[in-house]
């Protein structure tokens, strides 16, 4: 790198728990623009202590966009993938936005507060990508967009045992169902609670005022980090490897521009039929062309791999069937809990049956897999 490079390239931004990470001896990476956490002992560790007890992610890096106004929910349904018509109040929804040709600009969760309300929550490296789209495509309607991520923090505490500590603080947020929030005020502190999840395991997230993080370390993370703790600091790696086996997509790996959400297995995020709404927005962009796909068949279809060995497969490698590729692994890794490889790939729809028999090329070794179904952990 030369240095005039060096000196224009933007440093890194911090999250408002950064101090609690070196604190806690993190090693500390750059991702998507930020400084965070990779791990703090090791992947393996922290994705067994969220397994069998729970950890703390900081995931204040991700975007926050608020979205106010007469048409805030018309544009939103513009925008989305996933109709946002007919949501209810302290709703989330899963959602997709596309470019014109149905491949994904980033996977999104929408909150709703009212009618006139929302609240999205994007990935950290397609922030400003978003933003760049929601602007050239508002057109005439009113609305105000907030971008509220450097106000604003948010943690992810996921786990078994976790709403045993939810439980001592609000009676209300262990009865939450699945993507539903609610606003809590615990003596000054003001949170939004939802219960979505990204590991497999149960838990919340919490997003609050940056100004905040000193009393929700005080209030929430107290006991994080000691010896017999419940909860305890989990680095990018672990919540990588959970994720994955769990069965949950990762923008950059799963999704992309030229990956559409059907391919993805993503189709119940993708409302496909025009309703009276989209009369008046015209539908959602990428519809048109996602309904060419569905009525085509999507041209990949995304599947789980189990491999035997103890090689780890990565993005990128081919998938065989005899001597013919069919598909490339999208993500990879050794399993803590399997302990064994596993994969998500996207490959040929003849290559996508359950149980068939396949090959990934690690390296110029065919190592033997076979296709599971997703997710490759199954929870109660």
């Amino acid at each position: 790198m030369s240095a005039t490079t060096a000196a224009t390239s933007p440093a890194p931004l911090r999250t408002p728990f950064h101090d609690f990470h070196l604190e806690h001896r993190a090693r500390m990476v750059e991702y998507a623009g930020w400084q965070m956490p990779l791990l703090y002992t090791s992947i393996i560790e922290e994705h067994q202590q969220v397994r069998r007890s729970g950890g703390f992610f900081d995931v204040s890096h991700m975007g926050r966009i608020r979205f106010t106004g007469r048409h805030a929910r018309r544009f939103l349904d513009r925008v989305c993938t996933r109709q946002v018509f007919g949501m209810e109040n302290g709703q989330c929804r899963y959602s997709l936005v596309c470019n014109e040709r149905g491949g994904v600009r980033d996977d999104v969760i929408v909150y709703r507060f009212d009618d006139d309300e929302y609240l999205m929550v994007c990935n950290a490296a397609n922030r400003a990508k978003l933003l760049e789209h929601f602007a050239a495509v508002r057109g005439d309607l009113v609305f105000r967009i907030e971008d509220q991520t450097t106000d604003t923090a948010m943690l992810a505490i996921q786990g078994p045992r976790v709403m045993e500590i939810i439980s001592k603080l609000s009676r209300e947020v262990p009865t939450l169902r699945r993507y539903r929030f609610v606003e809590k005020n615990l003596l000054v502190l003001k949170m939004i609670v939802s219960r979505t999840g990204y590991t497999g395991e149960d838990g919340v997230e919490i997003i609050i005022g940056r100004r905040m993080v000193g009393l929700a370390r005080t209030m929430l993370l107290r006991d994080v980090g000691s010896t017999e703790a419940i909860v305890k600091p989990i680095g990018l790696g672990a919540r990588d490897t959970l994720r994955l086996e769990a069965g949950m997509p990762l923008y950059g790996h799963e999704l992309d521009e030229t990956t559409d959400p059907l391919s993805a297995g993503l189709a119940f995020a993708v409302t496909l039929s025009k309703g009276e709404d989209d009369e008046r927005i015209g539908g959602f962009v990428g519809q048109d062309a996602l309904r060419s796909i569905a009525a085509a068949g999507p041209p990949r279809r995304l599947v789980g791999l189990l491999l035997d060995g103890r090689r780890s497969p990565r993005q990128g490698m081919e998938v065989r069937d005899g001597g013919r590729t069919v598909g490339v692994v999208t993500s990879g890794c050794l399993s803590p809990t399997l302990d064994r490889p596993i994969a998500m790939a996207l490959v040929e729809p003849g290559a996508a049956s359950v149980g068939q028999a396949l090959a990934v090329d690690i390296k110029g070794s065919l190592e033997p897999a076979t296709v599971a179904a997703l997710p490759f952990l199954k929870k109660a």
